[in-house]
């Protein structure tokens, strides 16, 4: 099972559920595809769309998910890796209405430099992404919390 995942942004992304709808179409993907679509209003017989999921359940699907595909936020790429799950990421883009700026593109470039997941610019990478993945072994996620633990022990110090 593929789950994907578009936050709960209130811009539209309609052009990865497209490339996804047009793959599943294509028989390239033939895994069922859940999507949790947030405020993204998009129509298909190929995939499974809701618009937001409970926190319990959507932590379900991303334990039993195969591969989860997701837009470039953090949240949903650490949610994601920290499960030791393949993750396909793709960036809003500004230039598509999809966000206010393309910072995107840099967390995704960052944890695709850092080998966490398959990182793509755009959706027309996507197929290519999606028949690497099966060959693709993410490196290990582990927090770095030291520098908030060290904060919070700091000003505990200070009290």
């Amino acid at each position: 099972m593929i789950l994907v995942m578009l936050g709960t942004q209130n811009n539209s992304f309609k052009r990865l559920l497209k490339e996804l709808d047009k793959l599943k179409e294509n028989k390239v993907i033939r895994e069922k595809i859940i999507v949790q679509a947030g405020y993204t209003k998009y129509k298909s017989d190929n995939l499974e769309i809701f618009d937001f999921i409970d926190k319990d359940t959507l932590d379900k699907y991303q334990s039993k998910a195969d591969l989860i595909i997701t837009h470039g936020g953090v949240g949903s790429i650490v949610s994601s890796i920290i499960k030791d799950k393949k993750v396909i990421a793709v960036p809003r883009l500004k230039e598509h209405n999809e966000h206010v700026n393309n910072h995107q593109l840099d967390i995704v470039e960052s944890f695709s430099n850092n080998e966490y997941i398959i990182g793509i610019k755009d959706v027309k990478e996507l197929e290519e992404a999606y028949k690497k993945v099966k060959d693709f072994k993410p490196k290990k996620y582990t927090p770095n919390n030291s520098k908030i633990i060290k904060i919070v022990e700091d000003f505990i110090e200070m009290c």
